[in-house]
C-alpha cells in the first residue's frame, strides 16, 4: 500500500476535483430526489412527474460525465506505477470495462429511463420488481458495472490515482445504495398499503 500511495500526490487539485464529484454526484441526486418526493416542486415546475424525471436524469448525466472527465485529467496528471504497466493488467482492464459495459447498458435497458434515474421518488413506479439479467446476477449492477469501468481504465492507464479514485467511487455507492435502498423499498411499501386499502 505503502509502495501504491507514493505514486499519488493527494495534494494535486485535479485530483480533489475528481474526489468532490465523485461524492457530490449520489449526495446531489439523492438530496433533490427526495425533496421532490416529499414536495412534488418538480413534478410541478415541469409540468408532469416524467417531464421533471427526464430533465434530472439529464443533470445526473451530465454531472456523471464531468465525474468521469475529472477523474480522466487526474489519472493523465499523475505518475503512472511501472508495476501496473503490464500487458496482463491491460487486458485485465479491458476486460473490467467490458463487464462493467455490459452492466450498465444492459441495467439500463432492464430499467428504462425513470427506472434508471429515480422516477420512483417522483411516483413513477415499475409494476414488479425488475428480476430480468443483470438483476438476477447481482443488487445495483449499474452501479457496480460503473465501477468495473473506472477500475478498468485504471488499469489500462496504470494509475495509482485512478485506483485511489475507484476505491472512492466504490465506497460513494455503497453509502448511496444504503440511503437508496431502504428509501425505495418504502416508496413500494406504501404503494402496497394504498392498494390493499383500496
Amino acid at each position: 500500500m505503502e509502495e501504491l500511495t507514493k505514486h499519488i500526490n493527494f495534494y494535486d487539485p485535479s485530483f480533489c476535483i475528481a474526489a468532490i464529484t465523485i461524492f457530490f454526484n449520489p449526495l446531489f441526486w439523492n438530496v433533490v430526489a427526495r425533496w421532490e418526493h416529499r414536495t412534488r416542486r418538480l413534478s410541478r415546475l415541469f409540468g408532469s412527474p416524467h417531464m421533471a424525471c427526464y430533465c434530472l436524469s439529464f443533470v445526473i448525466i451530465l454531472l456523471n460525465a464531468y465525474r468521469s472527465h475529472s477523474m480522466t485529467v487526474a489519472m493523465k496528471s499523475q505518475a503512472r506505477w511501472e508495476m501496473m504497466d503490464r500487458t496482463d493488467v491491460f487486458y485485465i482492464g479491458t476486460g473490467l470495462i467490458v463487464v462493467g459495459m455490459l452492466l450498465v447498458v444492459s441495467s439500463f435497458l432492464a430499467l428504462g429511463i425513470t427506472g434508471t434515474f429515480l422516477g420512483d421518488y417522483f411516483g413513477i413506479l415499475m409494476d414488479k420488481k425488475v428480476t430480468a439479467f443483470p438483476f438476477n446476477l447481482m443488487e445495483n449492477p449499474m452501479y457496480w458495472g460503473s465501477t468495473a469501468i473506472y477500475l478498468g481504465l485504471a488499469l489500462i492507464g496504470a494509475s495509482p490515482v485512478g485506483l485511489v479514485l475507484t476505491l472512492l467511487v466504490a465506497v460513494g455507492y455503497k453509502v448511496a445504495i444504503k440511503f437508496e435502498g431502504p428509501f425505495t423499498a418504502a416508496i413500494y411499501q406504501e404503494r402496497s398499503q394504498r392498494q390493499k386499502r383500496e
